[in-house]
């Protein structure tokens, strides 16, 4: 009876083809090959499809399962959960179409979770986006149930958390992977890798929607968090405030 592989990295693309063929050379080029690769486009109309489709003989060379669809989705999340649903993995990370896995990342995740003894609902790891900005510090929920704090693309989710506690809430644009992790609340277990492994793009849809980022990181905290009105309201305003800020100070200072 064949094992299952012991991580699935699910990629999702629409119109990709100025950064996919990169994100998937550094799947590709993984010194683990015990994973499969899926990947989920939404139907593009560029070359995306094709660059897919030029990997699959590489792939195969390599022993490792690849696979991929291109049809019409309903958003991220409705993507991401078609991905859940295909794997066969026992740990399940998102990985997107400009994101890039540092060379022996998978082998850093991986010699930490066969050592570990605790049972965790999630690893993640040091992430470095392409703007300079860096997501270095473990999970703490007291700040992790204000805002999120750590960079989904550096996660690999226990496939366990899915079954107990659902798939991603599709009716969620942009901040259901946190969303997702507020579910357990206090009882999730973390273990941090204090070691950069990915590269996260900036073209993420987050990136260029922060009011929606807020708006929606409130809605959460409120309906699932149990955050009270009052407190997520406040917040919410003095993120917009403090950004708003922001601007204005590159603004003058460019």
């Amino acid at each position: 009876m064949e094992k299952n592989p012991f991580f699935t990295i699910i990629t999702v693309s629409f119109n990709s083809e100025k950064t996919i063929k990169e994100t998937i050379e550094s799947v590709l080029h993984q010194t683990v090959t015990n994973f499969e690769y899926i990947l989920i486009d939404g139907k593009s109309s560029d070359k995306t499809v094709e660059i897919i489709q030029s990997f699959v003989d590489q792939f195969k060379e390599k022993e490792i399962s690849y696979q991929w669809i291109s049809e019409k989705d309903k958003g991220i999340y409705n993507a991401f959960n078609k991905g859940i649903k295909l794997s066969k993995g026992n740990w399940i990370s998102f990985l997107g179409s400009d994101d890039i896995y540092l060379k022996g990342a998978l082998n850093t995740y991986k010699n930490h979770l066969e050592h570990t003894s605790k049972e965790i609902d999630f690893i993640h790891s040091k992430v470095q986006v392409e703007n300079g900005k860096m997501f270095a510090n473990p999970f703490k929920w007291k700040k992790f149930k204000r805002k999120m704090t750590i960079a989904h693309v550096g996660c690999f989710h226990n496939k366990e958390y899915f079954i107990k506690y659902g798939l991603f809430n599709e009716t969620y644009k942009i901040a259901g992977d946190y969303e997702l992790l507020l579910r357990a609340k206090d009882n999730l277990k973390t273990y941090w890798v204090n070691e950069l492994t990915v590269i996260m793009g900036n073209q993420g849809i987050s990136n260029h929607q922060i009011k929606k980022v807020y708006l929606e990181t409130t809605k959460a905290k409120i309906e699932t968090a149990n955050s009270t009105i009052f407190i997520a309201k406040m917040e919410y305003y003095l993120w917009m405030l403090k950004y708003q800020a922001k601007k204005l100070l590159y603004a003058f200072t460019k």
